[in-house]
């Protein structure tokens, strides 16, 4: 048995947190699969990747309104795969052969962790007859998610791909099965119907990404059903394949139906990874979702046990658990003067077709809420460079207090959604209230953020 000041399971966001300041820590770090995390290996990077790819696939769809006669002659689906993991498998295997030979005061453990008992670890070692037993001071649970295994009879025995595996494949298929109706089966839906496969998208709710604004996920269920076949208020219970062909068993209100496929691909949700480490061995609590308790310092139940990510946040985002990995480095190494955790205006992205993105309250969240607040919306194909574009669907839905003039919330669908959205963020971030937003700058003319320009100037504020 070994014992280190700390030790950090995960190698996502908590492979930021050792820096030069922990030279004279002893440190272990724990990762059971590939160095970098979801986002870097599985999630946010390589994903973007097929994305931006797959808009420029799609832009013949959208010439011939501008005037421009173009056509897709194909994809070339290995070269495709190959240049995105051709440039993130090098990075980490880089991230990786750093931690072990670059770092002296740091212990590469590669595998399963279990906790034990109080402060107490064990690592499974691939190819080992026992694992590693090692304890520390000081733990910081990054350990992340994975993806929920639909509750669907047969998927086991047919087969089925996740986000883990999808962007993998040998060959691109001609029809695919999307089971699921979030951000991320909206988006594979947009990269693979881009590449040219027949997309049937299966949802049990009636609106597509329903946890955005609703008029926002009204108009992109609106969109998405022209492009793809959408299959909402539908129930997977049963799954076979049939002389090769994946066929999928559905409840519906129209009554029993059946979407065949290729190949289906699971994006139902995420699962934290807290059961896989056993963290109430060590004392750690979850919540009934399974996520790790932490306080506003990232401090769980456990003094001298953090978690931060997936594994405890409400918000499965890279950017949120940077954030986090930042607050628990500072409280590491300045326990007498801790900080908390900023969750007040935690933004997102959704990288389909239209993309989205929405900081803040939607309107639902508000009027649940018992609050007073205005709304306006602006249409992309009302300002100039929406006229440029030709863009007919997109829009930007502000919420705001008419007392004060905070925005309490924004929500936008249409090209570069979620870069648009910043300028929004920064103003919630900083309180900069809406009449000091909309006079108090230049608006570039004639520019995307006019969008908001606009929006702004037409909140009805006392």
């Amino acid at each position: 048995m070994r014992h280190f000041d700390l030790v950090v399971i995960g190698t996502g966001s908590g492979n930021s947190i050792v820096d030069e300041r922990f030279a004279d820590w002893d440190v272990a770090i724990v990762e059971k699969g590939v160095f970098g995390g979801t986002c870097l290996n599985v999630g946010c990077i390589p994903t973007k990747m097929f994305v931006h790819t797959a808009d420029v696939a799609a832009t013949p769809a959208g010439a011939a309104r501008l005037g421009v006669d173009e056509e897709l002659h194909g994809v070339r689906w290995p070269e495709i795969r190959d240049r995105i993991f051709g440039r993130i498998d090098p990075i980490a295997a880089g991230g990786r052969r750093w931690r072990v030979e670059g770092n002296a005061n740091v212990t590469v453990y590669e595998g399963q962790a279990r906790f034990v008992g109080p402060k107490t670890l064990t690592v499974s070692i691939p190819g080992a007859s026992t694992g590693e037993t090692i304890t520390a001071d000081r733990f910081v649970i990054a350990a992340g998610s994975r993806p929920i295994v639909p509750d669907v009879a047969g998927i086991e025995e047919v087969g089925f791909l996740t986000n883990e595996d999808v962007m993998r494949l040998e060959e691109l298929p001609e029809r695919m099965i999307v089971l699921g109706s979030g951000f991320v089966a909206t988006e594979f839906a947009h990269v693979f119907s881009s590449f040219g496969v027949d997309v049937t998208l299966v949802a049990r709710s009636g609106v597509l990404l329903r946890a955005e604004d609703d008029d926002v996920a009204a108009r992109f269920t609106e969109i998405a059903s022209k492009k793809w076949d959408v299959r909402l208020n539908s129930k997977a219970v049963r799954v076979e394949r049939v002389d090769g062909t994946v066929r999928l068993h559905l409840e519906t209100p129209r009554g029993a139906e059946v979407v065949e496929g290729d190949v289906l691909l699971a994006a139902v949700g995420r699962i934290p990874n807290a059961d896989l480490l056993d963290v109430e061995a060590t004392g750690v609590t979850v919540h009934r979702d399974g996520r790790i308790v932490v306080d506003d310092q990232q401090r769980t139940a456990v003094d001298g046990i953090w978690a931060l990510g997936d594994v405890s946040s409400d918000y499965q985002l890279k950017h949120v658990a940077n954030h986090e990995a930042r607050i628990v480095q500072h409280n590491l190494l300045h326990p007498d003067a801790p900080v908390d955790a900023d969750h007040r205006f935690v933004p997102h992205g959704v990288f389909s077709s239209p993309q989205i993105g929405s900081v803040g309250l939607t309107e639902r969240d508000a009027r649940e809420r018992g609050l007073r607040y205005v709304t306006a919306t602006q249409d992309y194909a009302d300002i100039a460079y929406g006229w440029a574009m030709e863009d007919t669907t997109g829009f930007a839905k502000l919420v705001a207090d008419p007392a004060t003039g905070q925005l309490l919330g924004a929500h936008i669908i249409g090209p570069q959604a979620p870069t648009l959205i910043q300028l929004v963020i920064q103003a919630m971030s900083f309180g900069l209230d809406v009449r000091s937003m909309a006079r108090g700058q230049y608006w570039i003319h004639p520019a995307m953020p006019e969008l908001l320009e606009n929006a702004l100037l037409k909140l009805k504020l006392d």
